[in-house]
């Protein structure tokens, strides 16, 4: 690690404040019928997250729905407590696969870097089918937006290997 980043690493939040959604149709009919969704990529967020000393102030079931992600990105620009949200699901290529779209117009900076890290990391755990993924990342009004595969296998690589380790990071510059 550079010197400069070192630096950075060090002028940037210690504690960083997380929402997290997860874009999931069948998880959110579950907790629209008042059933507790099974969510394991969900709890492993939340559970890396405040094992990693970081804050979670909100954990959200979406559908797969334009509108309603769409809604929760307008909730997140308003937030002013909020560093970071992670949106979970909805990043592959069926037909529903919705979030992309809807929250790549919200980005006023996108970082190529984070999709294309991943999508590295990932073949060399599954091979060539790393290329399905279309996660991606990027700031909004000085928040950062993950937007993440639904998968436990990649939660636990995107939090370990890049969210927690570069989160505070972005923020710093996000809000320089």
């Amino acid at each position: 690690m550079s010197e400069t980043t070192k630096k950075h690493k060090a002028e940037a939040p210690k504690k960083v404040k997380f929402g997290i959604f997860i874009c999931s149709t069948s998880r959110y009919a579950q907790v629209k019928k008042g059933e507790k969704a099974q969510d394991a990529s969900g709890d492993m967020i939340e559970s890396l997250l405040r094992k990693a000393g970081q804050n979670v102030l909100f954990r959200k079931v979406v559908s797969d729905d334009k509108i309603m992600i769409a809604e929760g990105m307008k909730e997140v620009i308003c937030r002013a407590d909020l560093d970071a949200v992670i949106f979970c699901g909805g990043t592959g290529m069926a037909p529903s696969d919705v979030t992309i779209e809807t929250v790549t117009p919200f980005l006023d900076k996108t970082l190529p870097g984070f999709g294309e890290i991943f999508r590295r990391l990932s073949y060399d755990e599954i091979g060539s089918a790393a290329v399905l993924s279309r996660a991606t990342a990027g700031i909004s009004k000085g928040k950062v937006i993950f937007c993440i595969p639904g998968s436990p296998n990649a939660v636990r690589l995107y939090l370990s290997k890049l969210i927690l380790p570069e989160a505070a990071h972005i923020i710093k510059h996000a809000r320089e």
